[in-house]
């Protein structure tokens, strides 16, 4: 394994169907693989459709992302000094965030932590610690010491909170997304329900990459205790009351985690990327996952990395799970094909259900079984809260159906 400052991940097909991307964007736009800038959007609220709008209209290749980005985060980040200047704090509040979304956004493209990469993260960090400053409810930075390396995140507690113990999600992003994504900005589903959260970007994820902690099998068996031993540490938290949630590919890093913590008392894999080895994700869908994929886990040469991803499976660490778990997935993910997650969870004894949205791809939406069903962001905090409450589970495979209804069998 290396890990030179400057080395770029060198992935074959990334190089050869470069042209075949680039025109895949021009044709369908920043979107071509998953609905990104919607779900970026919805973190930010509707004020920041307009900049999303014009992203899309901007982006015509792969290269104009970055840029695109960037060029929106300067100009969230002057309003917002500008409103924090003439006293004008909520407008200051919402534009520092919604111009930290837009640096993260800008590093995705970014494999190597260059002086741009590292630029993007601090203004990242900058404009959400001004966002922190101003927020309707207490944020605080963490800061985890994981595998000897720092594993960093913000802690939030929710605005109604006015003393007492209360239940918390500790929250992983996925590949191509960061920690201050899934904390929206207005009407989170977890703190709108009285849920604290532990938003973290584990080995591998964002701006743990970028302060050096790569990903593999030990380093993510290790973040749930050092996650769990600082939240059972907080007066706020319920340390009965610890669970975990993990998106796409933060769905396999959070059943690692929970595998190796019998303190987290339940957990959700969402957008399941669970495929032992991960081929379809790295060598069947865009090259720009495995080149992204590669950066975090601190390889650049192509022929080593394959041999490493091999030992990026759940084998051996789910049936350890003991507690509550909740899958979710669309029929048809193009990342991870869902025979992985039912072969998984054919091997695991704990509580669990399935629920597979008819129709949908990877990311879980824009098709009738989601707009009709039961909504995911909605339905994965309602059944955490029952979780929290102690309702029993049984478990089951749900199929939501395009017509909205939802079919129920067992497991």
């Amino acid at each position: 394994m290396t890990d030179p400052a400057f080395d770029y991940p060198q992935v074959r097909r990334f190089g050869e169907q470069r042209w075949v991307l680039d025109n895949v964007i021009r044709s369908v736009g920043i979107d071509w693989d998953q609905p990104r800038s919607f779900y970026l959007n919805a973190a930010c609220g509707i004020e920041a459709s307009s900049d999303f709008a014009a992203i899309r209209e901007r982006v015509r290749k792969y290269d104009d992302i970055e840029a695109a980005f960037a060029a929106t985060a300067r100009r969230r980040e002057a309003r917002a000094r500008a409103a924090e200047a003439d006293g004008f704090l909520v407008t200051a509040r919402d534009n520092y965030f919604m111009a930290a979304i837009h640096w993260g956004s800008a590093q995705w493209s970014r494999y190597q932590n260059d002086a741009e990469n590292l630029a993007f993260n601090k203004s990242k960090r900058d404009c959400y610690t001004r966002y922190a400053a101003f927020a309707d409810h207490r944020i605080e930075p963490v800061f985890l010491s994981v595998a000897g390396g720092t594993v960093p995140g913000w802690f939030h507690l929710p605005p109604n909170h006015t003393g007492g113990r209360i239940p918390v999600v500790i929250s992983f992003p996925g590949m191509d997304t960061y920690k201050e994504v899934f904390v929206a900005l207005n009407g989170d589903r977890w703190l709108s329900r009285g849920v604290a959260v532990l938003a973290l970007d584990g080995p591998g994820q964002a701006e743990c990459r970028v302060m050096g902690l790569t990903v593999s099998m030990e380093n993510w068996k290790a973040v749930g205790q050092a996650a769990v031993d600082w939240l059972v540490a907080r007066p706020e938290i319920d340390p009965k009351r610890i669970g975990a949630f993990g998106n796409s590919f933060g769905s396999f890093f959070v059943t690692i985690v929970t595998a190796n913590e019998p303190r987290i008392c339940a957990t959700i894999a969402n957008a399941n990327n669970l495929e032992p080895g991960c081929h379809t994700i790295f060598e069947e869908a865009s090259p720009s996952y495995k080149a992204r994929f590669m950066y975090m886990a601190g390889f650049t040469d192509e022929a080593k990395f394959d041999a490493f991803r091999k030992t990026l499976t759940w084998e051996g660490q789910a049936e350890k799970i003991r507690v509550p778990y909740l899958a979710v997935a669309g029929e048809y993910d193009e990342l991870s094909p869902i025979v992985h997650t039912e072969r998984m969870l054919a091997a695991m004894t704990c509580p669990r259900r399935f629920v597979v949205y008819q129709d949908a791809r990877h990311a879980i939406g824009a098709c009738p079984s989601v707009n009709l069903g039961p909504h995911p962001p909605t339905f994965v905090a309602d059944w955490m809260l029952e979780r929290f409450a102690g309702k029993p589970m049984a478990s089951e495979r749900w199929f939501v159906e395009n017509s909205g209804s939802v079919s129920k069998s067992s497991l």
